[in-house]
């Protein structure tokens, strides 16, 4: 025969059965549902309950002082209720300075509502005022003031919880001015880089320029001078067999002088000075066509394109480049070219029906002609953007200066 205490473990598994039926039934019901356990389970779970809400609550103070982050604990009415060490440290204060304490001595209210909107949204005119869901939390950027007055860039992410029907927010943050300066140099450095790139793109094309204008000037009135003399020398020589000579020479020349014309045309376009802007891409489109037996047409009107030499470079230069690589990768039929300016903007269109660019085709470190565009761009400080869309489109907003007011003075 079993003693009578084995009635004991099949007990305490009934108690368990119930209750976690109760709590799983809890779980079912809406947060605000009212929901009690059974009158025969209060007094035997009542001290089970007790100590591990105890052991709970203090295992919970213990993470809370023992944390790494800035841990704030406030009320509705932006009161705080906890700090831990670190969040002492930070604002170089004591615990107990910062308890009882409202949230604006440490966060004004001020430097939760700046030009961030998303900050404002969790901060708010009235307090800290949260729409979200549950616990989810997320970082924002906000700035701290210190005991001693010093201003410090802090990152944080706020959640909620009810806690007797009332609100309780919990703040965690961290001091990212080191993460701040970084930015700062880095940013720095990515403003230089860009100038330094917008610098030699001036040097290259001044060099350029200068270039071809020594070929064109000197080279080029040599070898034409040279040709007028051997025409005067063909006409003094009777020997066939001189003849031919001077008529070989006089072929080399032409061939020399061609030459000497297209590599101080891929220097400097004379289109460019000579015709401005729209001639030269009118130029540059004929000898796309001629060349490659692309369809091509140019939508552009003359007057919109009369730019200073700095624009107009800087655009013939994008639109040759991307010619360029329409020729090499797009295996493309027809290309469209479009240049509208609105108001003090130039939008530039370039559109292909080939085969299209990958996405990961784009960022490449070896895509030396998508890069140089896009230094181009930002070098005047405007906008690009690629899109692969039944073949490529290259669109392009440049800021230009405003035009030169056409009234004459009374």
């Amino acid at each position: 025969m079993k003693p009578p205490g084995h009635r004991l473990p099949l007990f305490a598994a009934a108690v368990a059965a119930i209750t976690g039926a109760a709590l799983l039934a809890r779980s079912l019901l809406p947060p605000a549902s009212p929901f009690r356990l059974p009158s025969m389970l209060r007094p035997l779970l009542r001290p089970l309950l007790g100590a591990q809400a105890s052991k709970s609550w203090r295992r919970s103070r213990g993470i809370i002082q023992h944390a790494i982050d800035a841990i704030i604990i406030t009320d509705e009415r932006q009161n705080i209720l906890q700090a831990n060490p670190a969040a002492a440290a930070m604002f170089g204060a004591t615990v107990d300075d910062m308890q009882g304490a409202p949230l604006d001595a440490f966060i004004p209210r001020d430097q939760r509502l700046g030009a961030n909107p998303a900050t404002s949204h969790y901060f708010g005119n009235t307090g800290i005022h949260l729409r979200m869901k549950g616990r989810r939390a997320s970082d924002y950027a906000v700035t701290g003031v210190r005991r001693d007055g010093q201003h410090v860039p802090l990152e944080g992410s706020i959640s909620s919880l009810y806690e007797n029907g009332k609100p309780i927010y919990t703040i965690i943050l961290r001091d990212i001015t080191e993460r701040k300066q970084v930015q700062e140099k880095l940013a720095q450095s990515h403003t230089q880089l860009r100038e330094l790139s917008a610098a030699l793109l001036t040097i290259r094309e001044e060099e350029r320029k200068h270039i071809a204008r020594e070929l064109h000037d000197d080279l080029g009135q040599l070898l034409a001078t040279l040709r007028v003399d051997l025409a005067l020398l063909q006409r003094q020589v009777r020997a066939p067999e001189a003849q031919n000579v001077l008529a070989g020479m006089d072929e080399l020349l032409m061939a020399a002088i061609t030459s000497l014309r297209r590599i101080a045309s891929n220097l400097r376009p004379r289109a460019l000075d000579e015709g401005g802007l729209y001639f030269a891409l009118e130029s540059l489109r004929q000898e796309f066509v001629s060349h490659y037996g692309i369809a091509c047409r140019l939508h552009a009107n003359e007057e919109e394109l009369i730019l200073d030499d700095a624009h107009s470079t800087a655009i013939y230069r994008i639109v040759q480049e991307a010619l360029t690589n329409i020729t090499r990768h797009a295996q493309a039929s027809r290309v469209e070219l479009s240049l509208r300016r609105v108001d003090d903007k130039l939008d530039i269109s370039i559109q292909d029906d080939g085969r299209g660019i990958a996405a990961q085709d784009m960022d490449k470190a070896a895509s030396y002609g998508l890069i140089g565009m896009r230094e181009r761009v930002w070098a005047l400080h405007g906008d690009i953007s690629i899109v692969s869309d039944g073949g490529t489109r290259i669109m392009v907003r440049l800021p230009l200066p405003p035009r030169p007011s056409s009234a004459n003075p009374a």
